[in-house]
């Protein structure tokens, strides 16, 4: 089961018409990731969690067929919380199953995970995984067997206990789901987990990749570590040993830097530079004399003569007049236009369908 039930607000303005889960992420939409990681271990039955636009999640997905595997959906007729949305769910779970944070993009060994869970007998097993810096986080402190000993959250740095936490994969046994009362919000974190303490509950710590895609930020960072092959995916097969994938149809008449990725109807003028660090989506066109670098620009994006793209994020269908510089994290929502001459920087975010003339701002 996994939950992708939220909103998304840390996203937007990406997450503003499009439902997190199905939002492009290099080639594909950010769920498929989850899926393809848990049809490599073996699952074929997935339960979607849904809240916020669920319908959308659903016409992406369809029933997973495409995928090769079971996909159904439950939707929260309000937000339950996380334990509430697996309780919802409680007529279509196995005697054990999995549920996984839906905002997340790992390779975690799950198959592992499992393993341990049915060796130790447990009946909660929880992925963990290292931080550098623990007192941002609520950490899971374990005893030598693996058993959780305690939770304790966020930490001074310097008496931190763990620096392992939660990273939102979990193996449960069915039985749990008696800890959760029907038909209100529960959070398995702050009312379940406390209660398996000593009773069941185990960790599993990995030094696999992991990364919560919840801001602009980490959005770019999930999409450089994709392309980058830091993160095992399917993406790789299309990059190949030199990094760089360029359709066929895509017309490359400037300089190209792998690691990149160009999709179909990608036109590339003379005179300009994109890469290294760069995702170009279908039917996008960069101006002659443009540099793009450490960037994504989703489909039909036009961007015009002389411009700087740096750090920053163009969702579909945004024009960009010439020599305007979009840097600093910026982000462009859907059918964003921008005139020429203008500077967004410093993580600006401009919403949908927003039209901003020549020389408007200087952010």
């Amino acid at each position: 089961m996994i939950l992708v039930g939220g909103q998304g607000t840390r996203l937007r303005p990406l997450t503003a018409k499009i439902p997190k889960p199905v939002v492009q992420l290099v080639d594909r939409p950010f769920i498929s990731y989850m899926l393809e990681w848990l049809i490599g271990h073996g699952i074929d039955d997935v339960i979607m969690s849904c809240g916020f636009l669920a319908d959308g999640v659903r016409s992406v997905l369809g029933d997973g067929k495409q995928l090769g595997i079971r996909l159904r959906f439950v939707e929260e007729p309000e937000p339950r919380g996380t334990a509430g949305a697996l309780k919802l769910a409680e007529p279509m779970l196995d005697e054990r199953f999995l549920m996984l944070n839906g905002d997340v993009l790992t390779d975690i060994d799950l198959s592992a995970q499992i393993a341990q869970h049915e060796r130790t007998g447990a009946r909660g097993t929880l992925a963990l995984v290292p931080v550098a810096d623990p007192s941002a986080y609520g950490l899971v402190v374990l005893e030598e067997d693996r058993s959780v000993r305690d939770f304790v959250e966020k930490p001074s740095s310097d008496t931190a206990a763990s620096n392992l936490i939660s990273a939102g994969a979990y193996v449960l046994e069915r039985e749990i789901l008696e800890l959760v009362p029907p038909g209100r919000n529960v959070s398995i974190e702050r009312e379940v987990w406390p209660v398996l303490v000593g009773d069941g509950l185990y960790g599993f710590p990995s030094e696999s990749y992991w990364l919560d895609i919840g801001t602009p930020a980490r959005y770019l960072q999930g999409t450089f570590d994709i392309i980058e092959g830091n993160v095992q995916t399917a993406v790789q097969e299309r990059l190949g040993s030199d990094w760089l994938s360029v359709d066929e149809d895509a017309d490359v008449r400037g300089r190209v830097i792998p690691p990149a990725l160009l999709e179909r109807g990608v036109h590339v003028a003379e005179g300009a530079h994109v890469g290294s660090l760069v995702v170009l989506g279908e039917d996008v066109s960069i101006g002659a004399g443009s540099v793009v670098e450490r960037a994504v620009i989703l489909r039909g994006s036009k961007i015009g003569a002389g411009c700087e793209l740096r750090d920053c994020i163009l969702a579909a269908d945004c024009r960009v007049g010439s020599r305007t510089k979009i840097t600093g994290g910026a982000v462009l929502g859907e059918g964003v236009s921008v005139g020429a001459d203008n500077v967004i920087t410093r993580g600006a975010r401009i919403f949908p369908g927003v039209q901003l003339p020549d020389r408007a701002i200087e952010f």
